[in-house]
């Protein structure tokens, strides 16, 4: 069996290189370069569907890509998949790519000077080889080792089984004619959510999806921090944020590639054959005019289906660049801050989204108007009737920017000019027209069977079956022997909690002896260390090092069954005799507790730690497999990252909880830090979810007000009642005094914050502690309190 078995792979061996052998064009060698004057140099794929090379992008201009063999001419420029130097091109004399023999990919110009290089090192055989599904590969001759594949750095365009991940993004062309970088992308924000954004010359936005709606009112999770997502061969999309779409052809395998277009618009475009014309079997949404940035500042975007999408300047402005609407316009009169010299023009059904300084609902419009021009920030305002509630609302605009003309906004946007001009005296006029829905088409294709593909394919999959036995008849002969051996219980729980064992020696050698402390806690001991791959990490020395080793492990096999972005990285762990470590990612920031007193923490970045917070809390509570009770929600253990993103430690050996059983919770002993420990604690009652969102409330209002919290009691008839005196202070100042957010929020955050939101997140706060545990919102509902009035702050 041994002899069959080698024999059919010897087989199929030389025959792989037998069809490599006479595709001499699909690859290119060690020492071999491709030249820019020589129209033959160029590496095309086996099946003859896609070519890499040099082409054309201007006048004497090349870039090294790769595009759709056919057609052969090249005009359509989405044929285009994937370009080495788009925002530096080469002369059109001397340069040439050249696969060096140390290894590396180097695009070299004219004078020699590096324009482009793969970064790569090998000094065993490669071969830069175009693969079938056009990536092209820098991989070991004799192995599968791969170095580098232009699969891992699209430019503007995904092919089916090209995957689009945390490391990758797509960045759109700045026109159709001008492959350079442009003004939008595509990849997962910090949420895990797949969008479109845009990044202007001045200013910067998320357009898809509505940046107004949460991320499950549009059927995404962000819970997923994989941050995936692949377009397959039968026009299926799928991402790890639960967003999924078809394509209108979708079921036959065709040409297909997904693109984001110079406009900011993300499409897929299939074709049956090649002699036929690319068409659109997918977009993200309809709308021309929805993308951000699409005419620039002070413009109106406007469509039709006869004349396209058109940009215009609103009344008094002119174009800044008359060649490129991305400049947007600029103003051709002198700005007043008077308000005896400012008036106010109509622009009937504009809207312009997002900049706005001042939001009041139930307005009219005298009032709307007296707010903008008593202030010299607002150059225009919108007045708008709100349909699903039924009043007017009111945006006051600082900047005007993403502007559209939509005949079925219910609102004007009053735009505010001097007085005694010409332009202030004309009414604005647009377009009578309606967006239109672009159609897809819908195409069926029947493929007509070729027998002698039939027979290949049965006969590929007879050996298929039989080598998969033959594998399968030696794993079980393997799998017996190892029985029978003494089996290494630590490769098994290896496999099953997924992190890597430290020893304990290294451990100590990463942390000098453990001598640098940067945290301590009930649970233990902190300290700063550097792995032996030089990462900086938290290694915690845990106190309870009675706990057995299969114990501790299954209660680490926990921590890999939870997966969110603001819960700490735990990279391993050691459990070696009396030692029981825990291995975490490090945070440049240090705790919430030691920048709460300095000035980098802001009325924002408190607001956003604290919705983050509760976010993380919520899947601790209620989307985690395993229902976990932190039990330990304090300051000291909310880390920050080098962007003051907050991540929660000490999550992972918290109390496991059974979701069915809410109303007989116990833990065994008192868990948390005196002043954010719940009544539950003191007064022996029952432990459930509420416990955390009372200390949450206690951490949110120490943020708020810069003062510790302490705990005493009282005694109210005859019975002790816990007194928290930084809740009761708060709440005699807002029970007795009008100014009394004034009156409580920290010196050192200043004077700049947003009224509004910063008293939602106190109110949000003060609901969180109230001492009867069902009266206390759940962390999904705080999630909701919280990312609500933020869009209605910034709608």
């Amino acid at each position: 069996m041994k002899n069959m078995d080698f024999s059919f792979t010897l087989f199929f061996l030389v025959l792989a290189f037998s069809l490599q052998s006479s595709s001499s064009s699909s690859s290119l060698r060690k020492g071999s370069s491709l030249s820019v004057e020589n129209l033959e140099d160029k590496i095309i794929s086996p099946n003859g569907m896609f070519t890499a090379g040099f082409i054309s992008i201007g006048e004497n201009a090349y870039s090294f890509a790769i595009w759709f063999t056919e057609p052969n001419s090249l005009k359509l420029n989405t044929t285009i998949i994937w370009m080495a130097n788009r925002d530096q091109p080469v002369n059109g004399k001397r340069s040439k790519l050249t696969l060096l023999n140390t290894g590396n990919i180097v695009l070299l110009d004219v004078s020699l000077n590096k324009v482009w290089s793969s970064n790569t090192a090998s000094l065993k055989p490669l071969v830069l080889h175009l693969k079938n599904d056009g990536n092209l590969v820098l991989l070991e001759l004799q192995g599968t080792m791969i170095l580098w594949q232009s699969f891992d750095s699209p430019t503007d365009t995904l092919l089916p089984g090209q995957p689009l991940t945390r490391y990758t993004k797509l960045v759109a062309s700045i026109s159709e004619t001008n492959h350079s970088s442009g003004f939008y992308t595509s990849f997962f924000d910090d949420e895990n959510i797949f969008g479109l954004h845009y990044n202007g010359r001045d200013v910067s936005s998320s357009y898809w999806p509505r940046p107004w709606l949460l991320s499950w009112d549009v059927g995404r999770s962000n819970f997923n921090s994989s941050r995936t997502a692949v377009l397959d061969s039968l026009g299926n999309f799928h991402s790890s944020d639960n967003f999924t779409f078809s394509t209108s052809d979708y079921g036959s395998v065709l040409q297909r590639m997904m693109k984001l277009d110079s406009d900011g618009m993300v499409r897929v475009y299939s074709r049956n054959n090649v002699s036929k014309n690319w068409y659109v079997s997918w977009q993200a949404f309809s709308g021309a005019c929805l993308v951000h940035g699409i005419c620039g500042a002070n413009s109106t975007c406007s469509y039709s289906p006869k004349y396209g999408r058109k940009c215009s300047c609103i009344p008094g402005y002119k174009m800044k660049n008359n060649n490129d609407w991305s400049y947007g316009c600029e103003p051709m009169f002198d700005f007043t801050c008077n308000k005896s010299e400012s008036t106010f023009l109509e622009m009937k059904n504009v809207e312009f989204y997002g900049y706005d300084f001042h939001y009041i609902e139930i307005c009219n419009y005298s009032t709307c108007e007296d707010l903008c021009i008593q202030d010299c920030n607002c150059v225009a305002f919108q007045h708008s009737f709100w349909e699903k509630k039924g009043f007017y609302r009111c945006f006051t605009k600082t900047q005007m920017q993403n502007g559209r003309f939509v005949p079925s906004f219910e609102g004007s946007t009053y735009l505010r000019l001097p007085k005694g001009n010409s332009f202030s005296r004309k009414e604005s006029s647009f377009p009578s027209n309606h967006l239109c829905l672009e159609k897809l088409q819908r195409v069926y294709v029947k493929e007509s069977e070729n027998q002698y593909v039939k027979f290949f394919l049965w006969f590929v999959t007879a050996i298929g079956a039989f080598e998969t036995v033959c594998i399968f008849s030696v794993w079980c002969s393997l799998y017996r022997s190892r029985q029978k051996t003494n089996a290494d219980q630590h490769g098994y729980h290896l496999a099953e909690i997924g992190f890597r064992k430290f020893s304990y020696l290294e451990l100590k050698k990463a942390t000098k002896g453990f001598s640098q402390e940067i945290g301590r806690g009930g649970g233990g001991v902190v300290y700063k260390g550097v792995l032996s791959d030089q990462r900086h990490a938290a290694i915690k020395r845990l106190y309870n090092a009675q706990q057995g080793e299969g114990e501790f492990l299954a209660e680490v096999g926990i921590i890999g069954r939870i997966n969110h972005m603001n819960l700490i990285e735990m990279w391993g762990y050691c459990a070696e005799g009396k030692y029981r470590l825990l291995v975490y990612e490090y945070m440049e920031n240090g705790s919430l507790a030691e920048n709460l007193s300095s000035n980098k923490l802001d009325w924002s970045k408190r607001y956003k730690i604290a919705l983050a917070i509760a976010r993380v809390l919520a899947y601790l509570h209620e989307e985690c497999l395993e229902w976990i009770l932190h039990c330990d929600i304090k300051p000291q253990n909310i880390l920050l990252d080098s962007n003051f993103q907050p991540k929660l430690a000490d999550f992972g050996l918290s109390k496991l909880q059974n979701r069915n059983n809410l109303n007989n919770l116990s833990v065994s002993t008192i868990r948390g830090t005196r002043g954010y420990m719940a009544p539950e604690w003191i007064f022996n009652l029952p432990i459930t979810s509420k416990v955390d969102v009372y200390s949450y409330g206690i951490v949110v209002l120490e943020m708020i007000t810069g003062k510790r919290p302490t705990t005493g009691f009282k005694v109210v008839n005859g019975e002790k009642e816990s007194v928290g005196r930084l809740v009761t202070w708060v709440r005699e100042k807002k029970g007795t005094s009008v100014c009394w957010l004034e009156e409580i929020v920290h010196d050192e955050i200043g004077l700049g914050y947003d009224k509004s939101k910063m008293e939602i997140l106190a109110r949000v706060a003060l609901d969180c502690v109230v001492d009867e545990r069902d009266s206390r919102p759940t962390m999904s509902r705080v999630v909701e309190m919280l990312q609500y009035h933020e869009i209605q702050i910034c709608e």
